[in-house]
């Protein structure tokens, strides 16, 4: 059966390669190099260093890596790609980068490549090293913010991979205000395990194999089977995880050339995107289209209108107030709840569905999405893109959805009629929190806590068998918020190894910390204030009362004033994790996660 099924998935591809193939020509001919006597001068930024006489320190150096006389008077590009070879996410990272040089250089443009560092989520979830996860965004923005502002490039190429890469570029882009354009390292194909009747795999396969290795639901070799082959080569997470929520957002943002963030990783549309990418980055200039002028609040709106219609992670709600706070505009948490309120869930893609990205790609991909959505009108077409044109503009060369295709369910069908992501208060989170109901898991859950100050406590008993299948149990892990944790860590290993081991109805999950794209079950996260603050999670004990209701949107603790005054007057947070070190810094520098987990003061 592997085998007609792997021939039918390979003609599917190649129609989409073809399909893909024609959409970018039909957009990138628009960009292509066409110098013109009247042209603007494009190196106005990179001017200040290759021009004057009194520069020409700076210009010896440039001398050497190659540079001409006639090459000082054009634009550089600084063409940055969060490439290194530890992780599938980004290990081809550098291979798109040397394509975007070389549509640079057709274009008439100097194209300087440079690196930043990434932290690979799905290797170092579970561990002490998924503190750095969050932090990294960052990072990212402050390294490509350095350079840019440093070496005086007059617009930037990025080329993320992981989840938190794709924030960070784009804060980058939003703070340097240069022209700009991203360009996705695209999704992995699916794996598939034998001993899963050759079902196709993914990594959250992997991380729910432990928790049904631990109950007995499979063998080890099963496990084994899943964990080695759910990976089969490079590209990003592939379901509706982070970094293919935020790829997809920033595609409708206009951020990136058409098809951007459903071309996968290895694909012959991939390349060609990063070839047509320097045409693109030359019309920008000649323009004067800056990131600022693209994301708009207009923007930003069709951005969670998208992540409400496909499912996408809670992890947008962070890095979009993120974003948009780069580019000066105050995007809340209640801006989610108002359009999760008007938009529907329609897309049947994991986690919570049964599809990945690559499929989405072999009906359309995101282009045909988008036009679908225009369509119908939910989403502005109306605004600037890097293509130099509007969305809607972009969108009439797009393919239809086939009429059989199943993946995106019409207006008429949702899977739910409003969104998945949920912004709730109470006295557990006065400051908010962000929920993931999808509706598979229920609208309402009461429970009694059980109370972890590490995720490692938590799946110790898991593993002790606490926590017991029938008890309506709250499990409430602490302590991981951006100060507390530090680097508010995402809770993949808990929220896969309670789906594993089967009480996926039995148990909810809340936190201070964050969730992976990956995760699905009851879940609430994103707790204001967190434990490490003097937050209300930090007072829950074992026992408590819990009341979860996304209907009314609130998080309650059931305990009475006078109960709740005496725990309060008795917490003391614990001290710092740590005192020295990036780490260190970024819990001092942090905001809440209701504003983005910025580093550079919300605004």
């Amino acid at each position: 059966m592997l085998l007609p099924r792997l021939t039918q998935r390979a003609n599917c591809s190649l129609r989409a390669t073809r399909r893909t193939s024609q959409y970018i020509r039909s957009i990138s001919s628009t960009s292509s190099f066409r110098a013109q006597n009247d042209e603007p001068r494009l190196n106005k930024v990179s001017a200040t260093i290759t021009q004057p006489k009194s520069q020409g320190a700076s210009q010896a150096m440039l001398y050497a890596t190659g540079i001409t006389d006639e090459g000082l008077s054009k634009a550089q590009v600084g063409i940055s790609s969060v490439w290194y070879s530890g992780n599938p996410c980004n290990m081809h990272l550098l291979d798109l980068n040397h394509k975007v040089k070389e549509g640079v250089e057709k274009a008439g443009l100097i194209g300087y490549q440079f690196n930043t560092i990434g932290v690979s989520d799905g290797i170092s979830m579970g561990t002490k090293g998924m503190r750095y996860s969050l932090q990294s965004r960052d990072l990212i923005a402050d390294s490509i913010e350095t350079v840019m502002g440093g070496q005086w490039y007059d617009a930037n190429i990025s080329i993320p991979g992981c989840d938190k890469n794709m924030p960070g570029v784009m804060m980058a882009m939003g703070r340097v205000n240069r022209p700009s354009l991203m360009v996705y390292g695209g999704s992995i194909k699916p794996g598939c395990a034998k001993t899963q009747n050759n079902a196709d795999i993914d990594i959250v396969s992997a991380f729910q194999a432990y928790g049904q290795f631990i109950t007995g639901e499979i063998t080890e070799e099963a496990r084994f089977d899943v964990i080695r082959h759910a990976c089969p080569g490079q590209g990003a997470c592939g379901g509706m995880y982070t970094a293919n929520t935020m790829a997809t957002a920033i595609e409708v943002m206009g951020m990136t050339l058409p098809g951007s963030s459903s071309n996968p990783a290895d694909s012959k549309a991939k390349y060609m995107e990063c070839l047509a990418a320097g045409g693109a980055i030359r019309k920008l200039l000649v323009e004067d289209i800056r990131p600022r002028d693209i994301m708009t609040r207009l923007a930003f709106e069709n951005a969670m209108i998208v992540v409400n219609i496909t499912g996408g992670s809670t992890n947008a709600v962070l890095h979009l107030i993120a974003i948009a706070d780069s580019v000066g505009i105050k995007l809340t948490i209640d801006d989610f709840q108002a359009v999760s309120d008007r938009t529907p869930f329609l897309a049947d893609l994991k986690p919570s569905g049964k599809y990945v990205m690559n499929d989405l790609y072999n009906i359309g991909g995101t282009p045909a999405l988008l036009k679908f959505l225009l369509k119908e009108g939910v989403i502005d077409g109306s605004g600037m893109t890097v293509t130099g044109q509007t969305l809607a503009k972009n969108l009439e060369a797009a393919p239809d959805f086939p009429a059989d295709q199943d993946i995106i369910r019409p207006f008429s069908k949702p899977i739910k009629p409003t969104g998945h992501i949920q912004i709730l208060r109470g006295s557990l989170a006065p400051g908010g929190s962000v929920g993931k109901i999808t509706g598979k898991e229920g609208l309402r859950f009461v429970g009694k806590a059980k109370c972890y100050n590490d995720e490692d406590d938590f799946i110790a008993a898991l593993e002790a068998g606490e926590i017991k299948k029938g008890e309506k149990t709250v499990v409430v892990i602490r302590y991981e918020g951006p100060k507390g944790g530090p680097g508010m860590p995402e809770m993949l290993k808990p929220s896969s190894a309670i789906m594993g081991a089967g009480l996926g109805n039995d148990v909810a999950l809340i936190t201070d910390g964050r969730f992976s794209g990956g995760s699905h079950g009851f879940l609430i996260g994103h707790i204001v204030p967190e434990a490490q603050e003097g937050g209300p999670i930090g007072l829950v004990r074992d026992g408590d009362k819990v009341i979860i209701d996304a209907e009314t949107r609130v998080l309650d603790l059931e305990v009475g004033p006078e109960e709740l005054a005496r725990r309060t007057k008795e917490f003391k947070a614990p001290p710092p994790k740590y005192t020295k070190g990036t780490l260190a810094k970024y819990a001092k520098l942090v905001s809440d996660a209701s504003h983005g987990c910025v580093t550079d003061g919300p605004i």
